[in-house]
């Protein structure tokens, strides 16, 4: 016992520092996209250097980051959204034809609308999933070709330019403030919202602790089934303001806008550190990893990596996270047995 006491003065506060540093996944995947770009960079420094190489390091991400962020919301809760990238192109198109079919509208109005339009394609994926205890991943992948169904025949072959839309929507694609993309910070802003509400607020907590555990946290009274609700809502929101920063980046939309970023958003989320089977994970984490993502599919190019191989290292990636959540998690379970026995 008295060993036992003891040891945890034993650690230095510089020994704790780099223990939690090793234990966080955010870290990690942080260091990988550091090191991405400086491999990168150092074959060639156009990668980060020239004219546009700073800015598509920023701004590139910035669909990927919302789609991911409103992913982590709902795997955190045991679930998985699927439609979201058809929901970012029928956004996206329904952004065009506001500005087409209506000269002057505010452009706040039109993302209000794509916003609005979003949370209520999320509404129904969250209605179905809650209250009709179908799972997430059929109901999502049902309505992920309804949606691209709807695209379809509501865009046909027409495609969207940047003529039909007001310049000053389009400068938002190409302004920065303090050499950071408009769009960026937009998305950033989102994240940080996002982020703020989950670690901080009740409701935040209380998708961790439906993930956790689903049926404990009945037990102890939590409305289940409005968090998840919300959680749907709150990705299909932020899809819809992904389908409005798509068409103010590049200027045109077409009937494939958004077609399998929907993978991609699971994908950065998992890199990030969110479990897949819910209870953990934060937005930071999936923001890294949508970073990660898109950083590496461009850094492989410019190494020499064939096409082929790019596509089997994200893959790689991917995997790698889901396993590395289940060794961890294991690990994690025997310690606390462990605990529980020496007490």
């Amino acid at each position: 016992m008295t060993e036992l006491m003891l040891q945890p003065s034993r650690v230095s506060p510089v020994q704790r520092v780099v223990g939690t540093v090793l234990r966080s996944r955010e870290i990690a995947v942080a260091g990988v996209l550091i090191a991405v770009i400086v491999v990168a960079t150092a074959k060639s420094h156009t990668f980060l250097f020239s004219g546009n190489g700073w800015r598509d390091l920023l701004l590139t991400p910035s669909i990927l980051l919302l789609l991911a962020v409103g992913q982590t919301a709902v795997i955190v809760t045991r679930n998985v959204d699927l439609s979201v990238g058809s929901t970012l192109g029928l956004t996206a198109y329904l952004t065009g034809r506001l500005f087409l079919d209506h000269p002057g509208l505010p452009i706040v109005a039109v993302f209000l609308a794509a916003v609005l339009m979003g949370a209520v394609l999320g509404l129904v994926n969250g209605a179905l999933v809650a209250f009709g205890k179908v799972p997430a991943l059929v109901i999502t992948l049902g309505t992920l070709y309804i949606y691209r169904g709807i695209m379809l025949s509501w865009a046909g072959s027409n495609r969207i330019n940047a003529s039909d839309m007001p310049h000053a929507f389009l400068r938002l694609g190409t302004r920065s403030i303090a050499s950071i993309p408009i769009l960026t910070i937009i998305s950033l802003a989102v994240l940080a919202l996002v982020g703020y509400y989950l670690w901080t607020a009740r409701g935040g907590r209380e998708l961790y602790a439906i993930g956790s555990d689903p049926d404990a946290a009945t037990l102890y009274g939590l409305d289940v089934r409005r968090r998840v609700l919300a959680a749907f809502v709150l990705s299909g929101a932020l899809a819809g303001l992904a389908g409005v920063v798509y068409t103010a980046r590049y200027g045109t939309v077409s009937s494939g806008a958004g077609s399998g970023i929907e993978l991609q958003a699971v994908g950065a989320a998992v890199i990030g550190g969110v479990a897949i089977f819910g209870g953990s994970g934060t937005v930071w984490g999936a923001a890294i990893g949508a970073f990660l993502l898109v950083t590496i599919n461009r850094a492989l190019p410019i190494v020499g990596i064939q096409d082929f191989w790019q596509r089997a290292v994200v893959g790689a990636l991917i995997i790698s996270a889901v396993v590395l959540d289940r060794v961890l998690s294991a690990r994690q379970a025997r310690k606390l047995i462990e605990a529980r026995d020496e007490s």
